[in-house]
C-alpha cells in the first residue's frame, strides 16, 4: 500500500510539472477538450491573420456558432487573431504538420505547394467577383482544393476571400500610361513583378510592415491592396487616390487540418463540411460589406476613388502570360476563363 501511495504520488506530481512546462502541447493529436456531462467537447484551433470584427473573423464565428448547433455543442473554434500563431505560410506548414487545426487566410502562400495556385496573381484571369466565386466554387476549385490537400495534407473545406486589389497612389490613375515609371510595391513575388514591368511601372518588393513608411517617405509611389486593407492600414493618411484596377482576385479558403480532419468521427467530418459550407456565403458578404464600408470611409478622409480603363492594362500583358501560362498549366488557366456564371 505504501509503495502503491508513493507511486500514486510521483505520477500526480509529473502531471503538474507536465501541465505546468506545457506538457500537454498544442499538437491537435492531442486535442485541447473540455468536460461535458457525458462527452469531451472538441476545441479546433482557427488562426486568422486579421483582428476581431474583421471580415474573416466573421466568417470563423459563423463556422464556430454552426458547428456548435450541429453537433449539440460537442465541437466548437477557438480563433486566434492577428496571425498569433504564425504567419500565413507558417500557419499552412503547421496545418500540415498536424500542430494545428484549422485557419481561414489567404491563399497567397499557396502557390509553393500548388503552382497552379499562382494563377490568382495572374492580371485580369476574372471579369468579375462572381466570375470568380464560381471558378473557385466549380471544377478548378475543386481540383487545386484536391492538389493542395496531396501536396501539403490541409484539406479545403470553402472559399471566402480578400478580394479584388485597388491600387493607391499620390496622382490619378486613368489608364497604363498613368504608371510608367511609378515605383510600385510589390510582394516578394515574381509574377507580380513581371505584370508591373509589363505595365511600365518600377515594381518593388516589400514587406508589408515596411510599405506605410514607404509611402510616408517616398521609397515606393503606390501599392495594390483591398480597399478594406486600405482603410485598416490607415494608407488613406500617406495616399491621394485610389484606382479600382482589380487586376488580381485573392481567395481566402477555410481549411483544416488533414489529419485532425481524418481522426474526427463520419458524423463529426460531416459538421465540419456542412458548417463550412454555411460560412461561406457569410464571409463572402462580409467581404462585400468591408469593401462598401472601406470605399465610403477613405472617401470621407479625403481620398479620390477612380475607376481607371482596364483595357489599356490588359493590352500590355500578353508577355505575362506566355512566360506564365505553361508553368501555371495552360490547361486550368483555359478552365477559369472560360468557366460560366
Amino acid at each position: 500500500m505504501k509503495k502503491f501511495l508513493k507511486m500514486t504520488t510521483l505520477a500526480t506530481v509529473l502531471s503538474l510539472a507536465l501541465v505546468g512546462c506545457g506538457g500537454g502541447g498544442d499538437n491537435a493529436a492531442q486535442k485541447a477538450t473540455t468536460s461535458t456531462t457525458d462527452t469531451e467537447q472538441i476545441v479546433l484551433d482557427l488562426s486568422i491573420p486579421e483582428p476581431e470584427g474583421a471580415k474573416f473573423d466573421i466568417a470563423a464565428k459563423a463556422f464556430k456558432e454552426e458547428l456548435e448547433k450541429l453537433t449539440d455543442n460537442q465541437m466548437t473554434v477557438k480563433i486566434h487573431y492577428n496571425n498569433s500563431l504564425g504567419g500565413e505560410r507558417e500557419v499552412f506548414e503547421l496545418m500540415g504538420m498536424g500542430s494545428l487545426d484549422m485557419a481561414i487566410q489567404s491563399a497567397g502562400p499557396m502557390g509553393n505547394w500548388v503552382p497552379e495556385f499562382n494563377m490568382f496573381d495572374l492580371p485580369f484571369l476574372f471579369d468579375n467577383k462572381d466570375h470568380a466565386r464560381a471558378v473557385l466554387d466549380g471544377e478548378v476549385g475543386d481540383e487545386l482544393a484536391q492538389k493542395f490537400e496531396q501536396a501539403a495534407n490541409v484539406k479545403i473545406l470553402g472559399w471566402v476571400e480578400n478580394g479584388f486589389v485597388a491600387t493607391s497612389s499620390n496622382k490619378a490613375i486613368n489608364s497604363v500610361e498613368d504608371v510608367k515609371g511609378m515605383k510600385i510595391r510589390v510582394q516578394e513575388n515574381e509574377l507580380q513583378i513581371d505584370t508591373w514591368k509589363a505595365y511600365g511601372a518600377d515594381p518593388t518588393p516589400m514587406a508589408w510592415t515596411e510599405v506605410f513608411t514607404g509611402l510616408q517617405q517616398g521609397v515606393i509611389d503606390g501599392h495594390s491592396n483591398s480597399l478594406a486593407t486600405i482603410q485598416s492600414s490607415k494608407i488613406y493618411e500617406v495616399q491621394s487616390h485610389v484606382a479600382l484596377l482589380e487586376d488580381r482576385f485573392s481567395p481566402g479558403p477555410i481549411s483544416i487540418s488533414k489529419s485532425v480532419f481524418d481522426s474526427l468521427t463520419p458524423e463529426q467530418q460531416e459538421a465540419v463540411i456542412k458548417a463550412a459550407e454555411y460560412a461561406v456565403p457569410i464571409g463572402r458578404k462580409a467581404n462585400d460589406d468591408k469593401v462598401a464600408e472601406a470605399a465610403k470611409f477613405i472617401q470621407e478622409n479625403g481620398v479620390v476613388i477612380t475607376e481607371p480603363d482596364k483595357e489599356s492594362f490588359k493590352a500590355k500583358t500578353a508577355s505575362v502570360y506566355e512566360k506564365w501560362a505553361p508553368i501555371i498549366g495552360e490547361e486550368i488557366i483555359e478552365k477559369a476563363k472560360n468557366t460560366k456564371y
